[in-house]
C-alpha cells in the first residue's frame, strides 16, 4: 500500500477516518532538533474540521500524542511516532456504500483495489482526515527547513471566477507568510478573501461545493538540488502533492501557459545580482530546469477539485 514516502525524511501513515486513531511514523529527523510544539498545534488547528462554517461539521480537536523519538523538547534521532485519537466516531451506518458507491468518492475504486475489505466508514483511509498526519510531518519539516533559510508560502490563487494575483519573490517573508497563515482563506488581496467566503457559502446553501487553485512558492533552496528524469524535483514534489485528496493537477512556473510562448520568451535570461548570485529576470521554469533547482524560487500551482461530499442527490448504481 502506498502509505510510505521519502528518502532522507521518511514518513509512514496509518489509520482510518472513523477508526480508533490515525497517525504517522517519521524517520530521519536529525537528533537534537528542537521542536516548536505550539507551531505544530497551530498548523494542526488550521487543518482541523469544525473551525469555521466553511468546513465539515465534524468536530475534532486533533490533539496529538508523541509516542517516541522526542524527549525534553528535542528529538532523539530515532523514529518519531505520533497518533491522534478519533473522538467524533459517528455510529452512522455506512453499509449502503458497499452497494451504492458515491459519485466523486473512492468507494468504488477502493472496493476494487482492496477486494471489499477496506474500511468504508467516512471514506476510511481515503479520507481527507488522514492529512492530519501529513500536516504534522509538514510542520516539523518546515521548522527544519527554516533553520536552513528556506521559507514556504501559499495562498488561494483562484476560486470559481475570483482570481488573486501571483506570488512574487518579495512576497515570501516570515511576516507575510504568518499573515497568510492566520487568514481563513489566505489571499494576497485581502478583499478577495471575503468575496471567496461569500461565494463558497452561496454554493453550500444550494448543497453544492467548489474547488480552486492554490499557489505555493519556496524561497531559499540552493541551486543544484535534484536529479534528471525519475527523481527530478518536479517528480518528488508532485508525488507528495498528490497525496492530498482532491488534488487533480499541478503546474510549475508558467505551467501550461509556457506552451503559448516562444523559446525566446520562455527562456529565463540570467544576470548577477548585487551579491554576485546568478538569478534570472523571469521565472517561467518555476526555479527548476532539468529536474534540478536553479536557485530561483520554486513556484507551482495546484488544482483542487470541488469537495465530493455534497447535499444534492446524484445518480449511482446498485
Amino acid at each position: 500500500m502506498g502509505a510510505n514516502f521519502g528518502k532522507n525524511y521518511q514518513i509512514s501513515l496509518f489509520g482510518e477516518s472513523h477508526g480508533v486513531a490515525l497517525g504517522i511514523n517519521i524517520d530521519g529527523i536529525p537528533a537534537g532538533t528542537k521542536l516548536d510544539i505550539d507551531f505544530i498545534k497551530e498548523e494542526m488547528k488550521r487543518r482541523a474540521p469544525g473551525n469555521s462554517k466553511l468546513t465539515t461539521p465534524r468536530s475534532e480537536k486533533d490533539e496529538f500524542e508523541i509516542l517516541s523519538g522526542f524527549i525534553e523538547g528535542r528529538t532523539t534521532g530515532t523514529p518519531l511516532a505520533m497518533i491522534v485519537r478519533n473522538k467524533d466516531q459517528r455510529s452512522k451506518d455506512y453499509s449502503e456504500l458497499i452497494k451504492k458507491p458515491r459519485p466523486g468518492h473512492a468507494d468504488w475504486s477502493g472496493k476494487n483495489r482492496y477486494e471489499g475489505y477496506n474500511d468504508i466508514r467516512g471514506s476510511g483511509h481515503f479520507s481527507g482526515r488522514i492529512t492530519t498526519s501529513i500536516v504534522f510531518a509538514g510542520a516539523i519539516a518546515k521548522q527544519i527547513l527554516k533553520e536552513e533559510g528556506i521559507l514556504i508560502g501559499a495562498h488561494i490563487k483562484s476560486l470559481k471566477n475570483i482570481e488573486d494575483r501571483d506570488f512574487t519573490e518579495e512576497d515570501i517573508t516570515e511576516e507575510n507568510i504568518n499573515k497568510l497563515r492566520k487568514m481563513l482563506l489566505p489571499t494576497l488581496n485581502e478583499k478577495l478573501s471575503e468575496e471567496m467566503e461569500k461565494t463558497i457559502m452561496s454554493f453550500r446553501e444550494e448543497g453544492n461545493s467548489l474547488g480552486g487553485i492554490a499557489e505555493i512558492m519556496i524561497k531559499g533552496v540552493k541551486p543544484g538540488v535534484g536529479d534528471p528524469f525519475f527523481e527530478s524535483i518536479e517528480s518528488e514534489i508532485s508525488r507528495m502533492i498528490f497525496s492530498i485528496p482532491s488534488v487533480k493537477g499541478i503546474e510549475f512556473g508558467a505551467g501550461f501557459g509556457i506552451t503559448k510562448m516562444t523559446g525566446y520568451e520562455a527562456n529565463d535570461e540570467m544576470y548577477f545580482d548585487e551579491k554576485g548570485n546568478i538569478k534570472s529576470y523571469t521565472n517561467n521554469n518555476g526555479g527548476i530546469i532539468g529536474g534540478i533547482t536553479t536557485g530561483m524560487p520554486i513556484s507551482f500551482k495546484v488544482a483542487i477539485k470541488p469537495t465530493a461530499s455534497i447535499e444534492r442527490s446524484q445518480k449511482t448504481v446498485n
